[in-house]
């Protein structure tokens, strides 16, 4: 009788990385603190605040979740317009400085021109497709008509 060799098949684990621990506190600071979850502009030092109510969270951690929050596109439009920075309740802390809020334009600017960029690079690219597809659509419909031909001659 012959059975099938069968290979056990191991499952690695791999450990979270930095990043996915960053989103995840992220989700839970924003379902804990309005600021986070409205996108409020965050008051300079909120790290130390969030640090002395969480003293468990790893500050690198911390750091990167912080990072992906002020770097999103929603965060940076709301920075661009707002004049004061909350605290952690939503309150007003302090002003935002002119440079700060130019300082979010020109992330915007940048970032809408990076985005415009690729997508006409992806046009471009696509088009090249289809005009690589229909040259050779046509350069095969040339072939069978020529052997069409001198099949018959035959």
């Amino acid at each position: 009788m012959n059975t099938p060799n069968t290979v056990p098949v191991t499952v690695t684990a791999t450990a979270p990385s930095p990043i996915q621990h960053a989103r995840a506190l992220l989700k839970d600071l924003q379902e804990r603190f309005v600021a986070f979850r409205e996108y409020m502009p965050l008051a300079i030092g909120i790290d130390k605040q969030l640090i002395a109510l969480m003293p468990d969270t790893n500050r690198k951690i911390l750091r990167i979740a912080l990072g992906i929050h002020t770097k999103s596109l929603r965060y940076m439009k709301v920075m661009e317009k707002a004049t004061v920075r909350c605290d952690l309740d939503g309150n007003a802390a302090d002003a935002i400085t002119d440079e700060h809020r130019a300082h979010a334009s020109e992330v915007l600017r940048e970032r809408f021109k990076k985005d415009a960029e690729q997508r006409k690079a992806q046009r471009q690219a696509a088009e090249a497709q289809r005009a690589a597809a229909e040259a050779e659509r046509r350069h095969s419909e040339k072939l069978g008509q020529l052997a069409a031909k001198f099949a018959r001659g035959s």
